[in-house]
């Protein structure tokens, strides 16, 4: 069952544990949306992107794959937390962050949308 739930004015999202299964849901309840439309265009900010390979400062064994956080804001700012070159009252750097699950929506609107123009060179 739900091991943690999270709150601003309502329920926001939980973790979740059942048989050895641990998932980290956030709430997306229709009757919490308003001004619900397609995503369109999908394809074209899709392609904005700039998915690179890189190592962190700290961490020279590791590549990872993954985005600058300043770049990807620019095409999906709801999966960036925090401002660019950000610093603290001490001067000490605060780090944006990334959501990578806010890129879901998108890369499956793209998939749709590309899907469909493959349908239609097929059908001539």
């Amino acid at each position: 069952g739900n091991i943690m739930e999270f709150y601003t004015t309502a329920n926001s999202g939980n973790i979740n544990i059942t048989a050895g299964v641990t998932t980290y849901n956030s709430v997306s309840d229709y009757r919490l949306k308003a001004s619900i439309i397609p995503l369109n265009g999908a394809t074209q900010r899709f392609m904005s992107l700039n998915p690179i390979r890189f190592n962190f400062v700290n961490d020279a064994k590791n590549t990872f794959d993954g985005f600058i956080a300043h770049e990807l804001a620019s095409v999906v700012p709801e999966a960036v937390n925090g401002i660019k070159d950000a610093i603290d009252k001490e001067g000490k750097p605060v780090y944006q962050s990334v959501d990578n699950a806010k890129l879901i929506p998108l890369i499956v609107a793209t998939l749709q949308e590309i899907i469909k123009r493959i349908g239609l060179l097929e059908e001539k």
